[in-house]
Parts: structure tokens; sequence; C-alpha cells
């Protein structure tokens, strides 16, 4: 963690764009749209930085593209289901101790004017 008590280290991946068809209703599963995520990791980057190795930090760029296949990937109902598979694949890398999963709908039909729904949801290690 960075030297600061409480101040973890963080690596952030923003504005992922995907299409999926997540969604309660046919036409969200038939036609799909477009689903932006933001996922911020907390973890310990001190020993990749001292030694500037790739292999003791996460691989952002390896991340996205599981992130990616999350997103236009099987389908599910809530934008909360699928914050959670994201959140999973975050985790499942044994150097993050915690991320923070946003999960964009711009498209969402709402029947009104609107700008943004998101989902934000927090998940640590146990």
């Amino acid at each position: 963690m960075a030297d600061g008590p409480g101040t973890p280290d963080r690596i952030a991946i923003r504005g992922l764009r995907a299409h999926g068809n997540h969604g309660v209703y046919a036409f969200e599963r038939e036609r799909g749209q477009l689903f932006l995520v933001d996922a911020v990791l907390e973890l310990d980057t001190a020993a990749a930085a001292a030694e500037d190795d790739l292999a003791r930090t996460v691989n952002y760029a390896e991340l996205a593209h599981r992130l990616y296949a999350v997103v236009t990937g099987e389908p599910v109902d809530l934008i909360e289901s699928l914050a959670q598979r994201l959140a999973d694949v975050c985790l499942a890398d044994p150097l993050v101790d915690a991320v923070e999963i946003t999960v964009h709908k711009p498209q969402a039909e709402l029947g009104v004017p609107f700008d943004d729904v998101t989902v934000t949801i927090r998940r640590g290690r146990p």
C-alpha cells in the first residue's frame, strides 16, 4: 500500500466501452446497447515500482480484455449483476486487495431525458 495510512495504491481503467445485451427488457437483449465500465483497483504497487517489474503488478491491458469479455458476454438482467461479475474478474488477481466498479448505461430506456445511469459497487477480500 501507499505510505499514508489508509491510502491504498490504485490502478484505474476508466471509460472502457463495449456493446452488451444486458437488461430486463426483450429489446435490450435483442439489440443490445453501449455500456461503459470504470474499474479502480486497490493494490500494493511498491514492489513493482522498486523492481520495474510488470509481473509484480496488474497488467491493465490484459485486465481490460477480460472486463470487455464480461460486458460482451453472457447477458444479465441487472447492471448490479454485471458489476459483480466485473468485480469478480478483478479480484481473481491475487495482487488486488479491493476494487470499485462503476457500470454506466447511458442508453437506458427511462422515458425522460437523462445523461447516464450508473451502479457503483466496492468489493474487497474477506
